[in-house]
């Protein structure tokens, strides 16, 4: 991928945009007159570096690719799109800023309503649907204590700066407390990329928490009520999830998206948890790679 640390402002009709451009190193591939693009769409507590970091992780080669910053988080304003549909909207007005007519969405986690209702909205525009460990609908789990923490810590500047260096002085036990089999934390340990992205997303996490939180707290709102016409979405839809997700479990979302998508195919990572696209990345990618591959995109 070519790197471009430094993010974009798009002035949209329907107001500003954080976005970054990146393109993967590409292959020779005769068959594709220009490279198709891939919107990616960070969850909770993200922005454009998280955004990023998901399609550098289980992204293909061949690809261009945006990174964006939904509502809510770092440079894109929330006020007047907090809902999914004005989310939805605004990814069609970046992508009409640009001169893009059709993409394909690539979401993780809470960026999924983001993408599932721009499908919704703009079928015409979406290619297909990449959703990695999303919700399908009402998320009932609790919320976590760590971010009533978080929220209130955002505040004390010096707070992300003592939790930066509790964590690298300690990486592993800190993989070790978010994934429950030792054995995928083995394997996670010995792969330097995956272990250096896993890195980068603690400490993107950590910067610029306050910027991040509107958003956050948004996404909660919006998960915490909001069910999808799914039977409605005509694009190809990749669902990636894991089988012992318990932030957002597979029975309540991944299944329902698998069952409820007319147009679904289901990457069932089993024994994992809501990391997926690092504990079981190899799977994903090669998911994500032939779903590109039998659905010609």
């Amino acid at each position: 991928m070519k790197v471009n640390n430094q993010p974009a402002i798009a002035e949209t009709v329907l107001g500003p945009i954080e976005y970054l451009p990146q393109t993967h190193e590409t292959k020779p591939d005769i068959s594709r007159h220009a490279p198709e693009t891939i919107v990616a769409i960070h969850g909770a507590m993200g922005g454009y570096e998280q955004s990023d970091i998901l399609g550098r992780a289980v992204g293909p080669v061949n690809y261009n690719y945006i990174a964006i910053s939904r509502p809510g988080y770092l440079q894109t304003p929330l006020k007047g799109k907090e809902s999914p549909e004005a989310q939805a909207d605004l990814i069609a007005a970046l992508l009409d800023a640009l001169g893009l007519h059709r993409v394909i969405l690539l979401a993780v986690s809470g960026g999924g309503y983001s993408a599932l209702t721009f499908a919704h909205r703009h079928p015409e525009r979406c290619r297909a649907l990449l959703l990695c460990s999303t919700t399908g609908g009402k998320n009932t789990v609790p919320v976590s204590p760590a971010f009533y923490v978080m929220r209130f810590a955002a505040r004390v500047p010096k707070f992300a700066q003592f939790m930066k260096k509790r964590f690298d002085k300690n990486v592993e036990q800190s993989l070790r407390r978010s994934v429950s089999h030792q054995d995928i934390v083995e394997q996670m340990l010995k792969n330097e990329r995956i272990m250096s992205l896993y890195r980068e997303l603690t400490h993107s996490t950590l910067n610029r928490m306050a910027k991040r939180i509107p958003g956050t707290i948004n996404d909660i709102r919006i998960t915490q009520k909001t069910e999808y016409p799914l039977e409605q979405i005509t694009a190809p839809a990749l669902v990636v999830h894991g089988s012992e997700d318990p932030i957002v479990p597979f029975e309540e979302h991944g299944k329902k998206l698998a069952e409820r998508l007319p147009n679904s195919t289901l990457c069932l990572a089993e024994r994992g948890g809501h990391m997926t696209i690092f504990t079981h990345n190899g799977q994903v990618r090669r998911a994500i790679e032939d779903f590109l591959k039998t659905n010609d995109l």
